[in-house]
């Protein structure tokens, strides 16, 4: 492999790790929003006017077009409306089920991106890469210590369908990205999605700010996260690929389960502990066990 490609490889992946610890920091910041009287809808709207402003700037000041190709702009649009539907499927299925059982049935999104990509035929996917996905999601149950409670039906079919729609955005994002530059199809998602859901929270009356000083910097500190995490996971994604860029977001639940012990005391289980190393594994290994070009 040509050493500008395995650069390039190699700053996927750090990009992408950096993405899944920048939107675990998003949400730790956002339960301060929540503290102070806010919810997670207005949070989850308002989190996609950053990214679509800084994309703006950024674009402008590069002397880049922000328009894209009809055909690629409403492929575009079309993402950001499923992006905004599986945000707000998953923050129902939350207020349904445990957090636990709702984040590990999202986290299928790897594997549903992976079949995607098989059953079309547009990645040839290696037995490593499913290897790891699925260790990866064995550790992720264990760390997550799921265990009975409120088994919903409705709310696990939620999680279910936002992990279809990630994964399906990661995979037709891909395709419409290629190798060229992610940030006007980003701008286009961050931009529908954000419209789409802010009119929800005004239709549906769940528009709520926070009402303290801590509760704003939260409120900031969840958009500033999740802007970076956005656009550093789409540039990550035209870098390495949907499955390779999928497989690094399972750093996301293992930083939020650090921020847990060092920011709140929370303690782990030894199992838990057992299935966060098991995750660091199957990251390590897919990052490490890259095929050489013939």
């Amino acid at each position: 492999m040509p050493s500008t490609s395995r650069s390039r490889i190699w700053a996927g992946i750090a990009l992408a790790l950096a993405a899944a610890i920048a939107f675990a920091l998003a949400n730790t910041s956002a339960s301060l929003a929540y503290q102070s009287g806010s919810n997670p809808l207005t949070v989850a709207a308002f989190r996609f006017v950053l990214p679509a402003a800084v994309l703006v700037v950024w674009l402008r000041l590069g002397g880049i077009p922000l328009g894209l190709s009809k055909r690629s702009g409403w492929i575009a649009v079309a993402l950001g409306i499923v992006t905004a539907i599986y945000t707000w499927a998953l923050l129902s299925a939350i207020g349904m089920i445990p957090l636990a059982l709702a984040v590990l049935v999202f986290y299928l999104f790897p594997l549903i991106a992976t079949v995607i990509l098989g059953i079309c035929g547009w990645e040839k996917l290696g037995w490593r890469k499913i290897a790891a996905i699925v260790l990866a999601f064995v550790g992720l149950t264990l760390a997550l210590d799921v265990t009975g409670g409120n088994l919903n039906i409705i709310g696990v079919t939620l999680a279910f369908v936002a992990a279809l729609g990630l994964g399906t955005v990661i995979v037709v994002s891909s395709r419409v990205i290629r190798a060229g530059d992610s940030r006007p199809v980003t701008l286009y998602m961050a931009t529908a999605a954000g419209v789409l859901l802010i009119a929800y929270c005004a239709a549906a009356g769940e528009f709520v700010l926070p009402r303290t000083g801590l509760g704003w910097a939260g409120f900031i500190g969840a958009a500033a996260f999740y802007a970076f995490a956005m656009i550093a996971f789409y540039i990550a994604l035209s870098m390495i690929g949907p499955v390779q860029v999928s497989l690094m977001s399972y750093a996301e639940p293992v930083v939020a389960a650090g921020l847990g012990v060092t920011l709140l005391g929370e303690a782990l289980a030894p199992i838990q502990v057992a299935g966060i190393a098991l995750v660091v594994v199957a990251l390590v290994g897919a990052t490490l066990w890259q095929p050489r070009a013939p």
